[in-house]
């Protein structure tokens, strides 16, 4: 009997074990202090579900729907605050320090007047087995994971998409100055 009761303890304990490669962080302290929140977690059942609103008929949601069929989930976290100050740079560096984990590097890492965004790669030497996208402003958090077998230059095409947000990266560029009219000459 103790046996077996240790077999099951060893079993559940195995179930209960958080997924590799999924970063976990105390989400709920943030969604307190936020005015507005998104919470989206598909996985399996619900991931190939939500893929079933995709059209076969539109180019671009054709190739999503690709896409996600090799997923196993998409993670979506975006918190708007009221002020700023209600999330820290320690908050930021503890998900970035699991990113910067084994099997995990960094794409790409912009950091621009108390913003920033940062994409990492999750792979096994020979395929990207997920991504995370890190994108930071004074009032605004959001975290987007996709575990899964994923080509980075397909990240774009999903923004929008599943629940996704389209982000852009840096500042929309200014128009340039207009040209300065050419000093007119003095008639003698």
């Amino acid at each position: 009997m103790i046996k077996l009761a240790s077999a099951l303890v060893l079993v559940s304990c195995a179930f209960a074990q958080p997924r590799s490669g999924l970063v976990h962080f105390d989400w709920d302290k943030l969604a307190a202090k936020a005015t507005e929140k998104v919470d989206l977690n598909l996985e399996g059942p619900m991931l190939e579900m939500a893929s079933k609103f995709l059209s076969n008929d539109k180019e671009d949601e054709a190739a999503v729907k690709k896409l996600v069929q090799g997923l196993k989930g998409v993670y979506v976290k975006t918190f708007e605050f009221d002020k700023e100050g209600q999330f820290s740079e320690s908050d930021l560096n503890d998900i970035r320090t699991q990113l910067r984990g084994p099997g995990w590097s960094t794409m790409m890492d912009m950091r621009d007047h108390g913003e920033s965004v940062s994409i990492y790669l999750r792979s096994d030497g020979k395929q990207t087995l997920g991504m995370a996208v890190l994108a930071a402003e004074p009032r605004e958090l959001t975290f987007v994971q996709i575990d899964g077998p994923i080509d980075p230059s397909t990240l774009g095409s999903l923004g929008g998409k599943l629940g996704i947000p389209k982000m852009t990266f840096g500042s929309t560029p200014r128009p340039a100055p207009a040209p300065k009219p050419a000093p007119r000459k003095k008639n003698d």
